[in-house]
């Protein structure tokens, strides 16, 4: 099934909420409200959600809607990369989520790893930038940067977090099944052309 009826819901609520946070003129008010409700209404056309669940996930902000940030750690031990697994849905991913306001983006991804692996790790590099909508991530209805940062363990232990069950480390050849809300195969293995080639230039989009 198509999920362009999906795109075109985004941009009409990104659109909508722009409006809404510099427009001064009453009724180009009152057309912008109309279209942040139609954003909605796709959406739950198309899904079983509740139109009021629907407005306080997709359409609660305000101000210029920009990408949201996500940070992932990418850890290797023993040429092998460490993944959590998540409460969520039961399935893997390089530690991380979204990032903090008053953190940077290290110290997001440290904070990050400490609480659902366990171990305490140094930033080393970003090495990857990437737009979620040019790769085969499941649809969603937002739009996020995923910023991957190579660290490397400098104490600590395995120990699961609030969102995490399990922590392992995991060979190129023998991923667990991934959760690809959160990260894709392909991102992985590109994830380990770090590990061979340390000097290899960051990725981006």
């Amino acid at each position: 099934m198509s999920t362009q009826w999906l795109n075109w819901a985004k941009r009409i609520q990104a659109l909508s909420q722009s409006g809404l946070a510099f427009s001064k003129d009453i009724y180009d008010i009152e057309r912008y409200e109309e279209l942040r409700k139609i954003s909605v209404e796709i959406i739950a056309e198309y899904t079983n959600l509740d139109m009021n669940k629907i407005e306080d996930l997709f359409a609660n902000e305000t101000g210029y809607q920009t990408p949201k940030v996500d940070v992932r750690g990418v850890v290797f031990k023993n040429d092998q990369i460490l993944m959590v697994k998540e409460n969520i849905d039961d399935k893997w991913a390089l530690p991380g989520g979204f990032c903090d306001i008053e953190l940077s983006p290290t110290e997001n991804v440290v904070k990050e790893i400490k609480e659902e692996s366990g171990y305490d790790v140094i930033p080393v590099k970003i090495i990857a930038l990437l737009d979620k909508n040019k790769h085969p991530h499941p649809p969603e209805p937002y739009h996020y940067y995923k910023i991957f940062i190579m660290c490397e363990i400098i104490g600590g232990g395995p120990a699961v977090g609030p969102e995490t069950n399990q922590v392992e480390f995991f060979s190129k050849n023998n991923l667990p099944p991934l959760s690809k809300n959160r990260n894709t195969e392909s991102q992985i293995i590109t994830m380990f052309e770090f590990l061979w080639n340390p000097h290899k230039e960051t990725v981006f989009d």
